[in-house]
């Protein structure tokens, strides 16, 4: 029978952050589906961790290069996905979404005839590879006689338009990011029929996040329960499940072997999918330290052997990284050297030196 650690193990394993073995950007961001990204610097690291040899710059190149993509979808949040899963994905999930949304578009005075409006100026405007930014597309929209003047009433315009498949990211514009049309990003994107899509994402998920729950999947994809109940049913011969306190796990048929035998550690971005892929993160996460977790002050965890031991935060600057830690708990030599052999892992995917002070040593 599976423990809680056992849990978190293959978690690690199936997310690829154990054995990084891809290749490339794309690849990993097909394999887990979609990568939260509002954090876009914690998300390149995200993808780049579960990859051989990727560089910050190298993502950033793949960014602006689209084979990987970023837009609103699942949840009224950012997500990477690549040029071919975008429209199923949003298809699928978009609506959903627009619900969560409702209450805001009420509130912004934002209705289907105002986001038609919006979405054709947009589309005009952007016709003819022309990405353009946050600010130019709120004078177009200006242009057209629809207000933006509130940043979020603009925010929502723009979102809606993720959502209903007319923009997605363009490259970036110096530190700036841009918006450009999708069916001109995305040429060949795949059309599912929608049970077609409830199945793939379903497979997605469960493939490359198992063992995971019905209450995991329906926090990560923003589905209903019935929906995500009836992708699971239809996948479910693909996977096994089993019962640990009272809850039902699924995973795949067949899962590596556990071969753990010395400290690992890995620093994780703050929005990893290893912890904001599932609703309950318990086996992952000791209760005690969940709220010290969630400080807005921090930039990530450090998991060290499936068990979130403490937070991380760098800062950049003229020539190094330098990487602050804060444990929980105090550790052995071997589990310190893993910590510190993690943070220069995260350097050369910065093609930085670290700076590594106070290693092993709790702040107060």
């Amino acid at each position: 029978m599976m423990t809680s650690l056992d849990i978190a193990r293959q978690r690690l394993r199936n997310q690829h952050i154990t054995e990084a073995t891809f290749k490339k950007p794309r690849d990993v961001v097909q394999w887990l589906g979609a990568v939260q990204a509002q954090d876009y610097a914690g998300a390149k690291w995200a993808v780049a961790q579960r990859a051989q040899g990727i560089t910050d710059a190298a993502m950033d190149q793949a960014f602006a290069e689209g084979t990987i993509l970023r837009t609103h979808v699942m949840r009224p949040t950012w997500h990477f996905v690549t040029p071919a899963d975008i429209r199923w994905m949003l298809a699928l999930t978009a609506p959903r979404v627009n619900a969560v949304n409702a209450y805001m578009y009420h509130k912004l005075e934002l209705d289907s005839a105002i986001f038609k409006r919006s979405n054709a100026a947009l589309a005009k405007a952007l016709q003819g590879g022309k990405p353009l930014t946050r600010a130019e597309l709120a004078s177009v929209l200006e242009r057209t006689g629809i207000a933006t003047h509130d940043s979020m009433r603009l925010g929502y315009l723009i979102h809606r338009a993720e959502l209903d498949g007319v923009v997605c990211s363009g490259a970036r514009r110096g530190k700036q990011f841009t918006y450009t049309l999708l069916e001109e990003r995305a040429p060949q994107a795949k059309t599912f029929k929608r049970d077609e899509a409830l199945a793939e994402l379903s497979k997605r998920y469960f493939t490359s996040r198992g063992p995971a729950t019905l209450k995991d999947f329906v926090w990560w994809s923003g589905l209903t329960t019935a929906d995500a109940k009836a992708g699971i049913e239809m996948v479910r011969s693909q996977f096994n499940h089993e019962i640990v306190d009272g809850q039902s796990y699924w995973f795949p048929a067949k899962m590596p072997a556990a071969h753990d035998t010395s400290p690992t550690a890995y620093l994780l971005s703050t929005y990893d999918e290893y912890l904001i892929g599932y609703k309950d993160r318990s086996a992952s996460i000791d209760a005690a330290h969940a709220k010290e977790i969630e400080r807005g002050d921090v930039f990530s965890t450090i998991v060290l052997n499936g068990q979130v031991v403490g937070t991380w935060k760098r800062t950049i600057e003229k020539s190094t990284v330098v990487i602050e830690t804060n444990l929980f708990t105090r550790l052995t030599k071997a589990e310190n050297q893993a910590i510190a052999v993690a943070a220069h892992q995260y350097g050369t995917f910065l093609e930085l030196p670290v700076v590594l002070p106070k290693v092993g040593v709790r702040a107060k």
